[in-house]
């Protein structure tokens, strides 16, 4: 799979609960769109829209289960029931979160590794910083996603891609980097791709409609 998406573009087809397209059967669409568009994987939410998105493409899916956990601020494949129903759901590779946030019931972040691997899964380490991103290295994920820059407290608040991360990863990693987070122009995708990471990961600026809407009403509004 690292080979397949070298290079490429993969699409983040995703939709929260509280969103109008939040539906396995548009997910699945979503996701031919892409592929039609030239996508070379796809990265999907949940074990119904990953079933979905399987039977109507045939590219390789990176899974996660989001999940909200009272006594954690990780919700990217958080605990071990979420990644064992993603080994169940057939997807290639597992992203889960790699900050240095506590996870739920004091879950260890390298035990889930290695029950990935156990699985015949690749593991994809989400993280915020290049910190967590060495760590991640270490513990033996097979490949890093910048996508939680701004989703910690301690890495950078930024409306742009994270551009000095998306840099240090690829210059610090013998993994493969896959850069992710708010890539929304052409220019900006330009100006990642120069820093060389393994893959791009591109979602709410191609399949989250009503993100894409807001964007430009603000516009107006600042106009006005």
């Amino acid at each position: 799979m690292l080979e397949t998406i070298k290079g490429k573009l993969i699409v983040s087809v995703q939709a929260l609960e509280n969103e109008p397209l939040h539906d396995p059967r548009i997910m699945a669409k979503m996701a031919l769109a892409a592929k039609q568009g030239g996508a070379v994987a796809i990265r999907s939410n949940s074990v119904e829209d990953i079933f979905a998105i399987k039977a109507e493409v045939d590219l390789p899916i990176i899974g996660l289960y989001k999940k909200d956990y009272k006594d954690s601020d990780v919700r990217i494949t958080p605990t071990k029931k979420e990644v064992l129903a993603l080994i169940t759901s057939g997807c290639d590779m597992i992203a889960l979160d790699a900050t240095r946030r506590k996870r739920p019931h004091g879950e260890s972040l390298s035990h889930l590794v290695d029950f990935i691997h156990e699985h015949d899964r690749l593991a994809m380490a989400d993280i915020s910083t290049l910190e967590e991103a060495i760590h991640a290295e270490k513990l033996g994920f097979d490949c890093v996603s910048t996508t939680l820059s701004g989703y910690t407290p301690y890495s950078p608040q930024i409306d742009t891609p994270d551009f000095d991360l998306i840099e240090s990863c690829v210059g610090h990693l013998s993994i493969p980097v896959i850069a992710e987070g708010r890539i929304s122009e052409v220019s900006e995708l330009r100006r990642v791709l120069s820093y060389s990471p393994h893959a791009v990961v591109i979602g709410s600026a191609i399949t989250r409609p009503r993100l894409i809407t807001e964007k430009f009403v603000r516009v107006f509004k600042d106009m006005t």
